[in-house]
């Protein structure tokens, strides 16, 4: 491919007993961050990692932690993230009211700020804040559970922001996360994606780390958009 994709895997598919040692093996194995999907219960159905988990795998990786709020009222929580050891904090769209706030609110902690939008959200709804953000997630599943279906509709959304995007003239990294593996990666990335949030397509019982990655780095590299 003509520009390079980033590998972003998501802890929540991981072996919460073999945590530390597999980010270490998604490192070893070409992963460019560690994403961290954090789930309150409320704004997603389920209930996931806090800081405490960002804080344990900032001691075993160097790789930047890619942290996801998947909460109501973020900007209460984005300091103790922030300190834990986050390099990106990304909050979502319908989550919070005073979104411009919050992402300034971020960059002055020292962390990129990113917005996530849901599969109903539609890419205008970006457009008056887009200039103020490091990234965008584009969300390819309903948050809140890993291993769902990817939502193939979803990439004319991803191709309508990264139009955006380069009508900025600035760098914003474009993320996809949800449903990504080695038969849905190209697609992401031929829509304008960057970074894909890969979870159960690389910590998954039946293969190995190194194994996922090597399926989905063949992947993306199969074929040239």
């Amino acid at each position: 491919m003509h520009k390079i994709i980033h590998l972003a895997p998501s802890i929540l598919a991981a072996d919460f007993a073999r945590l530390g040692e597999q980010v270490q093996e998604a490192e070893a194995n070409g992963a460019e961050l560690i994403h961290i999907d954090v789930m309150d219960g409320q704004f997603v159905p389920n209930i996931s990692m806090g800081k405490m988990v960002v804080e344990a795998v900032r001691r075993v990786t160097h790789l930047p932690l890619d942290v996801h709020l998947m909460i109501v009222q973020p900007a209460q929580h984005i300091e103790a993230f922030a300190h834990a050891g986050a390099d990106r904090i990304t909050v979502h769209y319908e989550a919070d009211h005073h979104l411009h706030r919050t992402l300034m609110a971020i960059k002055a902690l020292g962390c990129m700020a990113g917005v996530a939008i849901n599969p109903h959200t539609s890419a205008l709804t970006l457009e008056a804040i887009l200039p103020f953000v490091d990234q965008v997630i584009v969300m390819t599943v309903n948050p809140g559970f890993g291993g769902q279906e990817f939502i193939p509709e979803m990439m004319s959304k991803v191709a309508e922001i990264h139009a955006m995007i380069g009508n900025l003239r600035r760098h914003i990294d474009l993320e996809v996360d949800g449903g990504i593996n080695a038969q849905t990666a190209m697609s992401a990335a031929q829509a304008g994606a960057n970074i894909l949030v890969v979870g159960s397509a690389v910590f998954n019982p039946n293969f190995s780390v190194a194994e996922g990655m090597a399926r989905l780095k063949k992947a993306l590299t199969t074929t040239t958009p």
